[in-house]
């Protein structure tokens, strides 16, 4: 129920925020990053939350498109040198075929801490759709250990890059 909640936060949000807004635009096709095992049809996170995402109109579509083909640790549990690397990441992922055409990609995950996940996913979808716009959205961004927090709702338009032989999130 929280993440139908959040997902109208973000519709508001996207309201007055036209970075936020433009993600969603152009036709996107929302593709939620599966968890760190195969799954046959059990919802995750990242699926209910691209389903809430259509549903309050920030898409017309979810597309199932990006499978586990093998597990990968779970980063959640795993100490942080045993997370998965984005090799890992790429490698455990594969590409079904999308129902038409499709131009403009927005990865759906539910949390980002580093962003190997999400950078592997996209890269795995940009080499499946070479001429795709890939982007993502993360409903929760990890910030680390904060004394005090200033609100729940922080959006920030960021990037995760390949930088030093990792992912490396900015902000």
């Amino acid at each position: 129920m929280w993440l139908a909640r959040y997902a109208g936060v973000v519709y508001r949000s996207a309201i007055g925020d036209p970075h936020l807004l433009a993600l969603f635009s152009g036709g996107a096709v929302l593709v939620p990053v599966p968890g760190s095992a195969p799954s046959a049809d059990a919802p995750w996170a990242a699926s209910t939350l691209a389903a809430a995402l259509r549903d309050v109109g920030l898409a017309h579509t979810v597309w199932m498109g990006l499978r586990r083909r093998v597990a990968v640790r779970k980063s959640a549990t795993a100490p942080s040198r045993a997370r998965p690397t984005v090799a890992e990441h790429y490698e455990s992922f594969l590409v079904v075929p999308p129902p038409g055409m499709v131009r403009r990609i927005v990865l759906i995950d539910d949390v980002i801490t580093k962003g190997r996940t999400l950078l592997a996913a996209a890269a795995r979808m940009q080499s499946a759709f070479p001429s795709a716009d890939v982007r993502a959205f993360a409903l929760i961004r990890t910030m680390g250990f904060r004394q005090r927090m200033d609100s729940q709702v922080q959006p920030c338009d960021g990037v995760v890059r390949w930088a030093g032989g990792d992912a490396r999130r900015e902000p």
